[in-house]
């Protein structure tokens, strides 16, 4: 028996090559009444293939999380947190998508198996956890000190042999309190977070899509590096 095809069920197949162009005007006039005239224009030519990319992914990632589940990928907010901004811009100029381990949160505290930032700013893919709330900045230290800490030093350098950027995305400017400042792991204890950058993604490859397959061979890549997160910081 057949059955009705779903959104979630579309295969990616590329964003439109004047997608782009959404950012510009948005960020020409930044206006939610321009925004809310081009809603839908911004959920066709972003939203909707980013999740259907994401999905693609997932789906091929299962096995290899397994027997860690993942949870349904998601797009973050467009709109920007004006609380404490002097910039009062209220939209960002770039979708971002995740896919995360199930049960951890969406926040930048969360640990990522995929996060994938695109728009005028930058290009961003890679995986791990941004920055560690109080509860992992504890878990993360008393484990970098530990034989877990060695594991972490092989899975970081084979994935800087192979041009993975992993580190911290920020760091302290020194080794935290109650290690030596010459602690063999000093690198690690200064990390806010830690995250693993994918290379380049290729000219045009947004356009296609290969993109899946080429993200989705670099998750895999970076598997290992997102399962020691879970498996020690929790």
């Amino acid at each position: 028996m057949s059955r009705h095809r779903t959104t979630d069920d579309v295969a990616f197949r590329g964003f439109d090559r004047d997608a782009m162009q959404f950012w510009h005007e948005l960020a020409s006039e930044m206006s939610r009444e321009w925004f809310a005239a081009n809603k839908r224009r911004y959920q066709s030519v972003w939203v909707e293939p980013m999740l259907a990319l994401l999905r693609d992914i997932a789906r091929g990632l299962s096995a290899t999380y397994r027997p860690l589940a993942l949870a349904e990928p998601g797009v973050l907010r467009i709109h920007r947190d004006l609380r404490f901004a002097r910039d009062k811009a209220p939209y960002k100029t770039h979708i971002a998508g995740l896919i995360r381990l199930a049960g951890d949160a969406i926040a930048e505290a969360g640990i990522a198996v995929l996060y994938l930032h695109l728009g005028l700013d930058e290009e961003y893919a890679g995986g791990g956890c941004y920055r560690f709330d109080e509860r992992r900045v504890a878990r993360w230290r008393r484990a970098v000190v530990g034989p877990p800490g060695r594991a972490l030093l092989r899975i970081i350098a084979s994935l800087r042999r192979r041009g993975y950027v992993a580190g911290g995305y920020e760091n302290y400017a020194r080794v935290p309190k109650g290690f030596a400042p010459d602690h063999p792991r000093a690198e690690l204890l200064k990390y806010k977070g830690l995250v693993c950058r994918f290379p380049t993604i290729p000219a045009g490859l947004l356009h296609q899509p290969q993109l899946a397959r080429w993200l989705l061979d670099h998750a895999r890549a970076t598997a290992p590096l997102v399962i020691w997160l879970r498996r020690h910081l929790g």
